[in-house]
């Protein structure tokens, strides 16, 4: 494929990024410690939902989107601008994840070993594989610019951000008062702020 052809959809690109995240995210989940409490199951059922729903909603394919479902046009430049950002964001949520090393989990778990991780991406707020993810589902959803891109995305924060709150709650009570020092110290999803 000519490289003015690429340039001309930016569609594969944004394609490209998400695939390669699925794909090293689920390639890397066997870099793990052993598990040593979990979260009740039940306790998660909200945010498990709405990651499913959030995703199949979020990821309808825009290009034969009709006008009346379609907000908003970015624009070609736009949409490599987005591309951009939604790599960052990738970027971002695999910096945590490295730094995190093999204290991550898709769960909301205690894993062997299990301290509080404050320094790198963890300094800048308590939960930033979800930040990283957020910037790039939102510069996902701004070149998407249809109403089944938003609406995925709103339903993708609600999931995250219930995941997170359920995340603080079980590790404040699992590593008591450093975490909970560390979340007052640091903000949970924006810098700077939340």
């Amino acid at each position: 494929m000519p490289i003015s052809e690429i340039y001309y959809n930016p569609g594969l690109a944004f394609i490209a990024v998400w695939l390669a995240w699925a794909v090293s995210w689920v390639a890397a989940s066997m870099w793990s410690a052993k598990t040593e409490a979990r979260a009740p199951m039940a306790a998660g059922l909200w945010y498990r939902i709405a990651l499913v729903v959030g995703g199949v909603t979020f990821f309808v394919p825009a290009h034969d989107t009709p006008d009346r479902l379609r907000l908003w046009d970015i624009g070609l430049t736009g949409a490599w601008i987005c591309v951009g950002l939604t790599a960052l964001g990738v970027l971002f949520a695999w910096w945590a994840r490295i730094h995190l090393g093999s204290l991550w989990s898709g769960e909301v778990v205690k894993k062997e070993g299990h301290k509080v991780v404050d320094t790198g991406p963890y300094a800048i707020v308590r939960h930033p594989i979800y930040t990283g993810l957020l910037l790039s589902v939102f510069a996902t959803m701004a070149a998407k610019g249809t109403v089944l891109g938003v609406a995925g995305a709103a339903i993708i924060v609600v999931g995250l951000w219930l995941k997170a709150r359920l995340e603080e709650k079980f590790l404040a009570a699992e590593l008591g008062e450093p975490y909970t020092a560390y979340a007052k110290r640091v903000p949970m999803l924006i810098p700077f702020g939340l």
